[in-house]
């Protein structure tokens, strides 16, 4: 069932148009999430996951995964109640080991009813954590999905980037084959999908950029040509079509402010900044107003973020916009006592928390006549 927005919107139009008679919208929650290490028990010999074993340094047995399954499953399933009564239409995730723990999680009894579906490629990662899309199947079509590599080398000045024209139009789901030279960075592939939402075309692109491993100011660079490449695949979804819908979600290891997103993706604060093309990020704001998704030594920021094309503010809703966005920040995903108290409940070895990100999520509308 669509859930209708009566008397909630009806109050924005209200104000902003001047409107009288109240006004019906359809809306569709789109979300993010790190799960934070979301990784079987079995070991993978061709992957760095020894510590996420029965046998390893996390004790990860069976029923602290069954646990953590369970967990991720319960808020996937609130995100963005109480205006929307559905589960998110898509859900953008990462720190994900393979297309197995996903097949668990949308079995899950909290998801299982959305029938949920998978797009997931294993990426170059040296830990094997890779990102994915769940999308129920009911309300989105995908009809293309590639991964992108971002090829960034050590010492080096330049980055290699494979041809984004050719991918945006893909719809194999093989795997690529990976060569590099051994001072390649390994990181996570750009997981791009097209499809449609109830009818109407839209690009999502899942990110979890390079880390911060080895300090922000050294390994900027690396963020830096994530969020070039990022720009270049929007650039050729609109090369295509200059009214596409994109929408750029992920754990981007930079904030609002770095310069991966005020100068390679060229993002602005507010919509009336936003030129012809150019790329709107809410959470700005959000993080100017002192709220965040992850805190490192009492200092909070914002690293999970949703950015959309300028398609997507116009002040129509004739077709699916966006209408607001938040971080899903509810008290039980909060720590509540100790040195941690306050941050992003996260799992320890006496405890299977949630991930010590919160997760971010919009609202896409289209009004109903």
């Amino acid at each position: 069932m669509h859930t209708i927005i009566r008397f909630s919107l009806f109050f924005f139009f209200v104000l902003s148009c001047g409107f009288a008679q109240p006004k019906k919208f359809k809306i569709h929650t789109v979300a993010f999430y790190n799960f934070e290490n979301l990784f079987d028990t079995i070991n993978d010999p061709a992957t760095n996951d020894d510590e996420w074993t029965p046998r390893g340094i996390q004790n990860w047995t069976n029923a602290k995964y069954r646990q953590k399954l369970k967990n991720l499953a319960r808020v996937l399933s609130e995100i963005g109640t109480p205006e929307n009564t559905n589960a998110p239409v898509v859900i953008g995730g990462s720190e994900i080991e393979n297309r197995g723990v996903l097949e668990d999680l949308i079995r899950q009894p909290k998801l299982q009813p959305y029938d949920y579906g998978i797009i997931h490629f294993d990426s170059p990662d040296k830990r094997g954590i890779d990102v994915a899309l769940l999308y129920q199947k009911k309300f989105f079509r995908p009809t293309s999905f590639s991964n992108i590599p971002l090829n960034i080398y050590k010492n080096r000045s330049t980055v290699i980037e494979e041809k984004v024209e050719e991918k945006v139009e893909e719809e194999s789901e093989e795997e690529k084959v990976v060569v590099a030279p051994n001072n390649r960075v390994f990181t996570r592939d750009q997981l791009l999908i097209t499809g449609f939402l109830e009818g109407e075309e839209i690009s999502i692109i899942v990110n979890h950029w390079p880390s911060r491993s080895g300090g922000e100011k050294a390994t900027g660079k690396y963020r830096e040509a994530a969020g070039a490449l990022n720009r270049k695949i929007i650039d050729s979804l609109q090369h295509i079509n200059p009214d596409a819908k994109v929408i750029s979600m992920g754990d981007f290891n930079d904030g609002p402010y770095n310069r991966s997103f005020k100068v390679a993706l060229g993002t602005k604060a507010k919509k009336s900044e936003v030129p012809e093309f150019g790329l709107f990020n809410p959470f700005e704001e959000m993080l100017a107003r002192g709220m965040g998704t992850l805190a490192f030594r009492d200092s909070w920021d914002i690293f999970d973020q949703i950015i959309l094309s300028e398609s997507l503010i116009k002040p129509d809703f004739d077709s699916f916009k966006f209408w607001k966005a938040g971080i899903f920040n509810k008290p039980y995903l909060i720590q509540t006592f100790g040195k941690y108290k306050g941050y992003p409940l996260r799992h320890t070895l006496t405890e299977v928390g949630f991930s010590d990100h919160f997760p971010v999520y919009l609202y896409l509308i289209k009004e109903v006549k």
